[in-house]
């Protein structure tokens, strides 16, 4: 995760210890899938969720467990997803559990089913963030989630949200079809006065490896990026933002470090040692994923495979595991570079994309995903 708003413009985000630590032997983030469910029908879903086929979950008493075991290991933040977490029965009572449990807790949802009363209960337990998934303005992104009126219900769930104290945000995925819609999504956080947005760069995963050209060209997520940096620097001297960050391409980090020092900017020096303390891409390392059958992944888009299930061992040890060919890789990525990350003068800020998206633990499958759009004349030239 790279926070714009500071590196790029020097204003400080609220979870900037767990980004650039000083120290690197904090715990994982833990992704909670908590329900396979959906009232959405989303084409670039990473879980391929949905109404409708049954599908066995953690019973309540199992999701508990869970949340004991990342307590007593002493993961930071619990983060509930889906599927549309909201779908889960007893979504609130795990909430509560959590948060008896002293984890902080982030609700990632489609926003369409928060009423007042919803939010009234979210707020009642201290819920720290809700994240809400917006794909571009009201006709592209009903389009998108196959829902008449999604976004309009959003909406109202974004302001059920900031009526109620809870800080919300806007998540958007960028892919080939909706990543000319981003100005729409600064607009749309201007208009509600939201004031973080969290851009996703797409992943291949669930419904979206089934879209044809899903993945946007290197020059549009150039292009992207150069407006969210400026777009961004623009709102933070207005004051109308506090946090805007990008997921899962760790290209971003280089890419906006040799955009300041273009710009000759003060803030480059500084920035790049916040890149060196996140270290890029550490899925496997500080964030973990685990879904509604007790399966734990490396992250929340790696599902093809488990690292192992928390009804057969407690989370500390499959997360310890040492011998996990996947784990292995992913905590020595020197020793297991992509061939293009070898060349790469930005290895130790970015610590690349690599990741099988079919499953495999044989590393000769694995590939940069999402790709690394910087020029062989970037990675190499000093």
């Amino acid at each position: 995760m790279i926070n714009i708003t500071k590196l790029y413009c020097g204003k400080p985000g609220r979870s900037d210890a767990l980004r650039y630590p000083l120290h690197r032997d904090n715990k994982p983030i833990v992704v909670f899938n908590c329900t396979w469910r959906c009232n959405l029908k989303c084409v670039h879903c990473y879980s391929h969720s949905r109404d409708g086929s049954r599908q066995p979950v953690l019973s309540t008493e199992q999701a508990k467990s869970l949340i004991e075991q990342i307590a007593d290991f002493g993961c930071p933040v619990l983060l509930f997803s889906g599927g549309e977490p909201l779908l889960r029965e007893d979504l609130f009572d795990l909430i509560a559990y959590a948060g008896r449990k002293g984890i902080r807790t982030v609700l990632s949802t489609n926003g369409t089913l928060i009423t007042r009363q919803t939010a009234e209960r979210l707020a009642s337990l201290s819920v720290s963030y809700v994240g809400i998934s917006l794909d571009g303005s009201a006709d592209f992104h009903d389009h998108f989630r196959q829902v008449e009126g999604a976004f309009a219900a959003a909406i109202k769930g974004i302001r059920f949200c900031r009526l109620t104290g809870i800080p919300a945000g806007l998540r958007f995925t960028m892919t080939a079809e909706n990543i000319g819609q981003i100005p729409s999504l600064f607009e749309t956080a201007a208009n509600l006065d939201v004031r973080r947005l969290c851009f996703y760069h797409l992943i291949r995963t669930g419904r979206a490896k089934d879209l044809e050209k899903a993945m946007p060209s290197a020059e549009k997520v150039r292009k992207a990026m150069e407006y969210i940096f400026s777009c961004t620097e623009q709102m933070v001297s207005m004051g109308k933002v506090d946090e805007v960050l990008t997921v899962g391409n760790h290209a971003d980090g280089p890419y906006l470090l040799m955009r300041l020092r273009q710009a000759g900017s003060v803030l480059a020096d500084q920035t790049e040692e916040y890149l060196r303390r996140a270290a890029g891409n550490r899925i496997g390392q500080n964030i973990a994923a685990v879904d509604w059958t007790g399966q734990v992944f490396a992250d929340q888009f790696w599902r093809s495979y488990s690292l192992g299930s928390i009804l057969e061992k407690p989370f500390a040890r499959i997360w310890e595991d040492e011998t996990n060919p996947v784990l292995q890789v992913l905590r020595n990525k020197k020793d297991y570079q992509d061939v293009q990350c070898r060349r790469c003068r930005w290895f130790d800020l970015c610590g690349g994309n690599f990741r099988s998206l079919d499953g495999s633990s044989d590393i000769r499958f694995w590939q940069n995903e999402p790709p690394c759009y910087l020029s062989e004349q970037e990675i190499t030239q000093e």
